[in-house]
């Protein structure tokens, strides 16, 4: 059995455009990543905002992640990056996070930025890995349930 079908089952991953009718799952996927998940109304109206891309990653018919970035002129920020929590540690946030890039370069954006938790050693290494630097750090920036404030760093690759 080939090495690739073993390793993902029967279903080849595919990176493409998210569609409105993703919303309920986007929301859903981001609800199990992050303490105050974005609702299927906000991701609804992103998808209709012609100055934000969302790719989503699926295994055969289901939606297992997505990328939103918001751009303006030669600049964009990625706003979330989300895994379906079974489907982590299996390299499909890097072939997300690049292809997702090859899309922003491709609409003229020449520098990406984002933010990201401090302490959260997975995405760092997944951006830093990708060519994104630190530039900057925002203190107490991510306000946690119990009421911790997180700081963040904010990173940035350009693409030209």
């Amino acid at each position: 059995m080939n090495m690739f079908f073993r390793w993902f089952g029967r279903h080849k991953p595919s990176i493409e455009a998210a569609s409105p009718r993703d919303a309920g799952r986007l929301a859903q996927i981001h609800a199990a990543s992050f303490h105050r998940g974005w609702g299927e109304g906000e991701f609804e109206a992103m998808l209709t905002e012609r100055n934000t891309m969302i790719h989503r990653l699926r295994l055969g018919r289901k939606l297992v992640g997505f990328i939103v970035s918001r751009i303006g002129a030669d600049e964009a920020e990625i706003l979330s990056v989300a895994l379906d929590p079974n489907q982590r540690g299996r390299g499909f946030s890097r072939d997300l996070l690049l292809q997702h890039l090859g899309h922003l370069a491709g609409r003229g954006v020449r520098t990406v930025f984002l933010e990201v938790e401090e302490n959260n050693q997975p995405a760092r290494r997944l951006y830093e890995r990708a060519g994104f630097a630190t530039v900057g750090r925002r203190e107490r920036y991510y306000l946690q349930p119990g009421g911790e404030q997180l700081n963040a760093l904010l990173m940035r690759r350009d693409l030209s």
